[in-house]
């Protein structure tokens, strides 16, 4: 394996795959999403890039593990009791895969992921 098959988040090209949630997992607002998916596994189980969400609230379902960093805005994660974490930029957490709640975000947000689909 050669240097130039690093991935420096900061010089790869990646297109956005923009999308929103399933109408029936939105809560509220217009929730737009982008992601930049920059690296993923030969056997597509990793998964890593930089993740932009807009304005609004939905249902998440985690069957992967994540690893997230926020560099920008403010969102909430709340559990399926009501059990609330407000995330800001400079904050690193990890989700793990079976966790149900919902994600809002008060403030356009930016995060570096990097998950892991168990199969």
């Amino acid at each position: 394996m050669s240097i130039n098959q690093i991935i420096d988040f900061a010089q790869v090209l990646t297109e956005a795959e923009r999308y929103r949630p399933a109408a029936e997992k939105v809560l509220k607002g217009d929730p737009e999403q982008a992601v930049f998916n920059h690296y993923s596994s030969p056997c597509a189980q990793f998964h890593a890039g930089v993740w932009e969400g807009a304005v609004g609230q939905w249902t998440v379902n985690y069957t992967e593990h994540e690893y997230c960093e926020i560099v920008q805005g403010v969102s909430v994660l709340r559990d399926e009791a009501g059990e609330a974490k407000t995330l800001r930029a400079g904050d690193r957490f990890v989700i793990p895969a079976g966790f149900k709640g919902t994600w809002e975000v008060l403030e356009p947000c930016r995060k570096i992921y990097v998950m892991f689909e168990q199969k």
